[in-house]
């Protein structure tokens, strides 16, 4: 081998080593960039382990139900037209019947969405961006409390208590053996294109019409809705006292109606044809014979039920507008804000829809028992009631003859 021979070879060795340095160079940079990358993976990892984590995994809709349920009164009525007292009652009370919490939602924020909805009418899309829930979340609860609060009808529906001999309440003193009184009213509701001739009211909006017993205390003693617009007042007395677990009249006690209801058996109407309603005797004027008298007691009672009435709509706002669900759905809504209107009236001892019922005027309508089951006028009853209409007229005048105060 010659020496130009040796001197390529030794070249070439040189050349393959400096290539071999920047190959081995080439991998330390990257090796060095890759083990920095992960450093600060690392560091950012173990960074996060050190934020405290909610101990809920929903704490932002525990926040929004405390400040619901548990800050104040007010804010608590305002929203859900109850107390906290009472909200926690309910709470109570529908878990007494099955409703329960679940995985993510605890019961009383099924219970206050429910609330919400109805106090206020609000759509699911409202309570689903409050509540920071599923549109089907929301949905499926509202079912869950409906259902529960009507399971509750045996507990919060007002047993009748007829008026005795000794009671002192003027308006009621006369009317011994009375159990309270009823009427009809109507909820507007939304209903399929073909059914709304029979939905139809006289004034023609589209409603249910709605028959409400009240106790003389203000607490529904049952309620029937579903009923079309088109029925009449009478119609659907008839099929609440036919049904097997409709209304029921013992012998002997009765119920006051307007003169829209026949005068009958178990139902105390007023006379037709004579001054009737309070605001005819608040314009001044006194009875001049026993059948005004009568009417005006009478309607001082029954005013009862009225009010009753007056007072469910200024709290319930669903029960001001028609609303989206079925109409069977609707039908159950109009119970359950009966039976939580009872429990309010139970509860709490001072509501303030009441006070902005008495600065609201309340529209008059046209004029193991033996149980009553038929609503026929009867010519025994309507002579009871003019024994009776006789008898507090001569007792009004013998008083107003001694200095008695007026009626």
């Amino acid at each position: 081998m010659d020496n130009n021979e040796c001197s390529d070879s030794t070249m070439d060795l040189f050349e393959a080593f400096v290539a071999l340095q920047e190959v081995v160079s080439s991998i330390n940079y990257v090796c060095g960039v890759y083990i920095i990358v992960l450093q600060v993976a690392l560091e950012r990892y173990q960074s996060r382990l050190d934020i405290k984590r909610s101990p809920h995994p929903f704490q932002a809709q525990l926040d929004y139900l405390n400040r619901l349920v548990k800050d104040s009164d007010i804010d608590c009525h305002e929203q859900l037209r109850v107390n906290r007292h009472t909200f926690m009652c309910l709470c109570t009370l529908v878990r007494s019947v099955g409703l329960s919490d679940s995985k993510y939602v605890l019961l009383e924020e099924k219970v206050a969405m429910f609330l919400n909805v109805i106090a206020h009418d609000y759509k699911n899309r409202n309570i689903k961006f409050n509540f920071m829930r599923s549109g089907q979340t929301v949905s499926q609860y509202f079912n869950d409390v409906l259902k529960a609060i009507l399971r509750l009808q045996g507990v919060l529906l007002k047993t009748p208590e007829p008026i005795t001999a000794n009671c002192t309440d003027d308006r009621w003193r006369c009317f011994q053996n009375c159990l309270g009184a009823l009427d009809g009213t109507y909820v507007r509701v939304r209903v399929p294109a073909i059914d709304k001739p029979r939905y139809r009211t006289q004034k023609g909006e589209i409603a249910t019409n709605v028959l409400g017993v009240c106790s003389q205390d203000m607490q529904f003693i049952y309620v029937l809705p579903g009923w079309e617009g088109s029925a009449s007042d009478s119609r659907v007395l008839r099929d609440a006292v036919n049904r097997p677990n409709g209304l029921k009249v013992p012998m002997g006690f009765y119920y006051l109606v307007d003169a829209g209801y026949t005068n009958g058996e178990g139902f105390l109407a007023p006379y037709r044809g004579q001054r009737y309603h309070l605001s005819t005797w608040r314009e001044g004027g006194i009875p001049v014979n026993p059948e005004e008298f009568f009417n005006m007691k009478h309607s001082a009672a029954r005013n009862v039920i009225e009010r009753c009435f007056g007072l469910l709509k200024i709290r319930w706002a669903i029960l001001r507008t028609a609303s989206y669900y079925p109409i069977k759905t609707q039908g159950r809504i109009i119970t359950a804000c009966c039976l939580l209107h009872n429990l309010i009236r139970r509860e709490m001892p001072v509501d303030p829809f009441e006070f902005e019922l008495n600065n609201t005027p309340i529209p008059q309508p046209d004029l193991g028992e033996e149980f009553i089951n038929t609503v026929e006028p009867s010519n025994q009853w309507s002579d009871w009631r003019d024994t009776l209409a006789n008898i507090m007229f001569n007792e009004w005048q013998a008083n107003r003859g001694v200095g008695g105060n007026p009626p």
